[in-house]
């Protein structure tokens, strides 16, 4: 994909090689002001760079509940929600946000999305998906070149959507409008909604929202919100091994009690057990240190490792912060290391990150039967 034209305006500063977000701001002069502005206020974060997936036809509902791990049969026109592809052992290959509006589902995922196809083969995404049709009323297509999205966050998004006339009623993923498609968000900040518009008024909306009082926000600022939220990122927050109880994608993008689909007995036992090998957490790091670890480098406790960071990211009030995939049986208040040996930092876990352990229902039926 050609980068965005958003990087032509002023004070758009392009992220540097690596990012997983190429071809959009990375800031716009200031990243912690930015923040700032999404905290009390609102800001615009271009993210034109996810791709868009179409999926239309009669069957489009009962097709989608087949080939994703989310309960969609009865999903409602003007609504949506999170879902993930699985692969036939329960582990993560791809994680969209659907809205369902009109007589399409628009999926957008992250850019280069891909998954397992039925021979173990790797492929794009749009063609697992469109592999997968078989005899369905469906029609799979990329609809990159027709939508893009933009996201706004901060407490005053609703006078903007006002401003703008994109105001729809409180509640996520609420869908409206015929040119522009507005989803409300539970993530990043205390309020966001994203808009699919079209891609070829991408900068037209843009200026819209800017003019209407949003400040720019790059994808710096957005990841340090996401991050503070605890929302996990496929591919940097994941790695091979993940399954969705590990992230908290359950159950808000995996239905534990809908029919089969592909992963659906992983999802089902760990379910049951209730307590997946590891968790994503929120670490706060040492802001001394000369460099800080990157994505896929290593956490350990006492020289062993516990664990993996995934999203690094300098936040405007808590500092250098990371999320990583920790092992469950790591201590709350373990003395931590976080990176790889030329960039190692002293990491330590925030509480309110740890996840409440469950029985299970497996565990809490074998408990009644003992007692």
């Amino acid at each position: 994909m050609t980068d965005s034209p958003i990087l032509d305006q002023p004070g758009a500063v392009a992220a540097p090689d690596g990012s997983p977000d190429p071809g959009v701001p990375w800031h716009f002069g200031d990243p912690f002001a930015e923040q700032r502005a999404a905290a009390r206020s609102v800001a615009v974060v271009d993210r034109s760079h996810r791709e868009v997936i179409a999926v239309t036809g009669d069957d489009r509902l009962s097709w989608l509940h087949l080939v994703i791990s989310q309960h969609v049969t009865g999903l409602a026109e003007g609504a949506g929600t999170e879902a993930l592809v699985l692969d036939s052992h329960g582990r993560v290959d791809a994680h969209m946000v659907l809205a369902h509006a009109g007589d399409t589902v628009w999926l957008d995922t992250e850019p280069g999305a891909r998954a397992t196809g039925a021979r173990g083969e790797t492929q794009s995404l749009l063609d697992y998906l469109d592999a997968m049709r078989f005899w369905s009323k469906v029609e799979v297509t990329d609809g990159t070149a027709e939508r893009a999205v933009l996201s706004v966050v901060g407490p005053g998004i609703g006078e903007l959507l006002d401003r703008t006339g994109l105001s729809i009623a409180d509640g996520e993923y609420a869908v409206t409008g015929t040119g522009v498609l507005v989803r409300r968000m539970p993530w990043p900040g205390v309020a966001a909604a994203d808009l699919l518009v079209p891609r070829d008024s991408l900068t037209e909306w843009w200026d819209r929202l800017t003019g209407s009082g949003a400040r720019p926000m790059g994808s710096w600022g957005f990841e340090a919100l996401r991050t503070e939220a605890r929302r996990p990122r496929l591919g940097v927050d994941t790695d091979e091994r993940t399954i969705p109880h590990e992230t908290g994608w359950v159950p808000g993008a995996a239905h534990v009690a809908k029919g089969c689909y592909r992963g659906q007995e992983t999802v089902a036992k760990v379910h049951n057990i209730g307590r997946p090998p590891r968790a994503l957490l929120l670490l706060h790091l040492d802001g001394s240190a000369d460099a800080l670890p990157q994505t896929g480098d290593p956490v350990t406790l006492a020289g062993r490792a516990v664990g993996r960071v995934g999203t690094v990211a300098q936040h405007h009030e808590l500092g250098p912060i990371a999320l990583a995939l920790v092992k469950r049986s790591v201590p709350v208040d373990a003395e931590l290391v976080a990176g790889a040996p030329e960039r190692t930092v002293q990491a330590s876990i925030d509480p309110d990150s740890v996840p409440a352990d469950t029985p299970g229902l497996g565990r809490e039926a074998a408990r009644r039967l003992h007692g």
